[in-house]
């Protein structure tokens, strides 16, 4: 996953605005919660079937803003934290792989 890019457009972006001092830890932590709430209220209320379609119904656009909306917030924050995602991400997936073997784990959603 590159976010190199969009990092640092973002950042700029943010810079332009003079909007650094709002964009703590904090208040980043909170629009990115905001924002996954938003995309959450899309889904309420869908039967699984209605669910996996929504992207070929007139709320795929709205899916398509809260998502972005989201990884601009999750990739500020990080900035903000100086948070290696790629390095995070490689962490995670190799504890998860320690942790969720495909022997004990496979077709099972069972939290270990």
């Amino acid at each position: 996953m590159e976010t190199t890019g969009w990092t640092d457009r973002l950042r700029t972006f943010a810079e332009e605005r003079e909007w650094e001092q709002f964009h703590t830890p904090k208040n980043l932590a909170m629009a990115l919660s905001v924002e996954a709430s938003e995309l959450l209220e899309i889904f309420q209320w869908l039967t699984p079937e209605e669910s996996a379609g929504v992207m070929r119904t007139e709320r795929g656009q709205a899916v398509r803003d809260e998502v972005a909306d989201v990884m601009t917030y999750l990739l500020r924050l990080a900035d903000v934290l100086d948070i290696d995602l790629n390095a995070a991400m490689a962490a995670k997936v190799a504890a998860s792989a320690k942790r969720y073997t495909v022997e004990h784990s496979k077709g099972s959603a069972a939290k270990r």
